[in-house]
C-alpha cells in the first residue's frame, strides 16, 4: 500500500509535474472531444496536415518576435482555409488538396526553422512535446482557449452534427455549411496548437484519433462517445505522464502509447464479449 501512494503522491510533488498534469488533461479532454468529429468524418488526414503547418508560423512568430503559439494559430488556420480554396479552384480531390498544402507548408516551416542559427526553441520540444516544461501562463493559456473549444462546440453542437452526417439536409435548412465546415477547422486547428507543449505537432494527430476511436467501440451515440472520449483522453494523460516519471521516457509519446494501448484493449475486450454473446 505504501508503495502504490508513493507511486502516486511523489511525482505530484514537483510543481512542475503538477503542471503537466493539469495541461495534459486539459489537452487530452479537448483533443478527444474535436477528436470525434475528427473520426466520424475521416478527418485525420487533414487533421496531420494541420499539425505540420503550424512551422512556418512558429518560425516567422519568432522572427517578429512574438508568441510562437500565435503564430502556429494563424499558420494552422490559414492552411485549413486554404485547403478549401485549392479544392474549389484547383478541382482537386480533397485528399489531394491537402496533400499539397500539407507538403508546402511542412517544407517551408522546415527551411525557415533551419535558417534560424539562434532558434531558442528546441526543434524536437516543439515536434513531440515537453509537457514537463510547460509554465504557469501555458497552463492558464490551454485552460482558456481549451474552454473555449468546448464552449464553441456545444454552442454550435446540432448544426456542426447535421452538417457533418447530412450536409445536403444542412444546405436545405439553409444552414451556412462552409463557414460551419470553417468553423470545425479553425477550432481544429486551435487544438493542436493548444497541444504542442505537451504531445508536440506529430503526435497530436494520435490524441485527435485514439481516445475518440476508442469511444467508438463501445457506442455510436454521439454526446456517449464524446464523454467516453474525453474520459480515455483524461487517462491517457494521467498514466502516460507517470509512465513518463517513473521510466524516464518522453512524455508526449508516452501519453500517446498509452491511448493507443488503451484503444487495442477496449478493442480486443469488444471483440472478445461479442463472440461469447454469439456463442
Amino acid at each position: 500500500m505504501d508503495t502504490l501512494v508513493k507511486l502516486v503522491v511523489e511525482p505530484l510533488s514537483y510543481s512542475f509535474m503538477q503542471r503537466g498534469m493539469v495541461a495534459s488533461v486539459l489537452v487530452g479532454v479537448v483533443c478527444a472531444v474535436i477528436g470525434t468529429f475528427v473520426v466520424l468524418r475521416g478527418l485525420s488526414f487533414i487533421g496531420d496536415a494541420l499539425a505540420h503547418a503550424v512551422l512556418p508560423g512558429i518560425a516567422v512568430s519568432f522572427l517578429a518576435g512574438q508568441n510562437i503559439f500565435i503564430g502556429a494559430f494563424i499558420a494552422g488556420t490559414l492552411t485549413a482555409l486554404g485547403i478549401g480554396v485549392v479544392q474549389r479552384y484547383a478541382r482537386l480531390r480533397e485528399d489531394s488538396a491537402i496533400g499539397i498544402m500539407f507538403v508546402g507548408t511542412f517544407a517551408l516551416g522546415i527551411a525557415l526553422l533551419s535558417r534560424i542559427r539562434s532558434f531558442s526553441v528546441d526543434l524536437a520540444h516543439i515536434l513531440f512535446g515537453n509537457v514537463l516544461a510547460v509554465s504557469t501562463e501555458e497552463v492558464w493559456m490551454v485552460a482558456g482557449f481549451g474552454l473555449l473549444v468546448l464552449a464553441v462546440i456545444a454552442f454550435l453542437y446540432k448544426e456542426l452534427v447535421l452538417v457533418s452526417f447530412d450536409p445536403v439536409m444542412a444546405a436545405t435548412m439553409r444552414l451556412p455549411v462552409t463557414w460551419l465546415n470553417n468553423i470545425l477547422l479553425v477550432l481544429l486547428s486551435l487544438t493542436i496548437v493548444l497541444s504542442l507543449r505537451t504531445v508536440g505537432n506529430v503526435l497530436v494527430v494520435a490524441m485527435l484519433i485514439a481516445p475518440a476511436a476508442t469511444a467508438y467501440q463501445l457506442t455510436d451515440h454521439l454526446p456517449r462517445m464524446m464523454g467516453l472520449a474525453a474520459v480515455f483522453g483524461a487517462v491517457s494523460a494521467i498514466l502516460g505522464l507517470y509512465a513518463s516519471y517513473w521510466w524516464d521516457v518522453a512524455s508526449g509519446a508516452s501519453i500517446v502509447l498509452v491511448s493507443v494501448i488503451l484503444f487495442f484493449a477496449i478493442l480486443f475486450l469488444t471483440r472478445r464479449t461479442a463472440a461469447l454473446g454469439a456463442a
